[in-house]
């Protein structure tokens, strides 16, 4: 079966560093393009420095909840780099 337009990226950032704004604009700019977008902040702490996540569902069936996965990974975090990697790594083995 083809998926087109249909995965989860994740934003894994630094809190406190704009990068609310930067993920804001990347869900905008693919819903603009005509495919429903499903954005979600992933805040544990709200202290500046720490980590914070960002997912989006991109999937032209407009489906609104987390599919509980994630396909691609925007890293730019280096204190959680490997977690986010294996995270990615082991939903891929997973459905090899």
């Amino acid at each position: 079966m083809e998926a087109i337009n249909d995965f989860v990226i994740r934003f894994a950032n630094v809190n406190g560093t704009g990068s609310a704004s930067a993920n804001n604009m990347f869900s905008k700019a693919v819903f603009r393009m005509g495919v429903p977008v499903s954005p979600k902040n992933i805040f544990p702490s709200n202290i500046q420095g720490l980590p914070t996540w960002f997912e989006v569902r991109v999937t032209e069936k407009g489906y609104l909840g987390s599919r509980g996965d994630v396909d691609f990974v925007v890293a730019i975090n280096g204190q959680t780099l490997r977690k986010d990697y294996d995270y990615v790594s082991a939903w891929r083995l997973l459905s090899l």
